[in-house]
């Protein structure tokens, strides 16, 4: 079993229920979600005028490869509505692969790890509640010194 991190993400509809939602979707007998980290209000990066993010990241173990984990996680996405209208445009739900263990993987449809998590708060911030000393494989900065490294971009723990 592999451990990897997810990446979730709402600002459509009822953002709090489709994380909820989406988790459980995921959750199978060869994907077993370990821990969540609280959820984030985060501002839209690059597209502005849409509506504030809700943000989670899981910790999950897997015997899926990273291609089958990829169609698990697109699945999921098109189970709860997702269209991909518009690039970086809302969404009801967004799942991205943060990091598939220590695995270091270009292929056309997927890169490992995520090649902008390191730049996003909005992914950083849950990620440093779950493991702030979790390697990044490609630049060994931990989680907590790349949050530590990034400016801008306005996030805040969500309170119901």
């Amino acid at each position: 079993m592999k451990k990897v991190y997810l990446s979730l993400g709402s600002n459509l509809g009822d953002r709090e229920a489709m994380l909820l939602a989406a988790l459980r979707a995921l959750e199978s007998p060869r994907l077993h979600i370990l821990r969540v980290s609280p959820t984030y209000e985060t501002e839209p990066m690059d597209v502005p005028g849409q509506h504030w993010f809700l943000n989670l990241v899981a910790e999950a173990e897997t015997d899926l490869f990273p291609s089958q984990l990829l169609h698990r996680t697109a699945k999921v996405e098109a189970q709860l509505g997702r269209r991909r209208i518009a690039p970086k445009g809302p969404r009801t739900i967004d799942i991205d692969i943060l990091l598939f263990g220590n695995a270091i993987l270009t292929t056309p449809a997927l890169e490992i790890p995520h090649p902008r998590f390191r730049g996003r708060r909005f992914v950083l911030a849950p990620l440093a509640d779950l493991a702030p000393d979790l390697r990044d494989p490609v630049t060994r900065k931990n989680v907590r010194e790349l949050l530590a490294d990034l400016r801008g971009q306005a996030v805040r723990k969500y309170v119901r």
